[in-house]
Formats: C-alpha cells, structure tokens, sequence
C-alpha cells in the first residue's frame, strides 16, 4: 500500500517524524514502571540499535501472553500521551 499511495518525500518525512516522535518517548520513559518501560523499549526499537519487536515476540521474551503485553502497552501509551498533553499545555 505505502508503495503505491507514498513518494519518496513522504518516506523522508514519515521517517523525520518517527524520529521525533522516538525521542518524546524515550525522553519521558522514567514515567513508566519497570515492565511497561520493557515493553515500549521493545515494541519501538528504543534500545541502542535496537529493532521493533512484535508483541508476540516481547511477550515470550517476558514469559507473559500476547494479550497482557497489548493491555501494558496501552496502558503505558496512555501515559505518555498524557505526559504529552501536559508537557504541550
């Protein structure tokens, strides 16, 4: 789909974007507790070098079910959303 409906300068701006969005998360991570830290680290490729991990793969690295790592992601976007909202105001 994206390589119908995008353009080269749409992927420079998406990945700018993304970039930016990547540091606001990882500015406001000591928000989280431990495990929804782990779990944004590793959905968002935030660690050095790091890569996106599904959340099948977070959670049998964690030793949880899929389901739980999708409720403490939300449960962690949540927050930094409204850190966001706060930081904006």
């Amino acid at each position: 789909m994206i390589d119908i409906l995008g353009t080269e300068t749409d992927d420079v701006v998406d990945k700018v974007q993304l970039k930016i969005e990547k540091s606001k998360i990882y500015r406001n991570l000591d928000i989280l507790d431990e495990r929804e830290r782990e779990v944004v680290v590793g959905r968002f490729g935030l660690e050095a070098g790091g890569e996106e991990r599904t959340q099948r793969e977070i959670a049998k690295e964690l030793g949880i079910s899929r389901s739980y790592v999708s409720r403490i992601e939300k449960r962690a976007l949540m927050k930094l959303y409204h850190e966001f909202y706060k930081q904006k105001r």
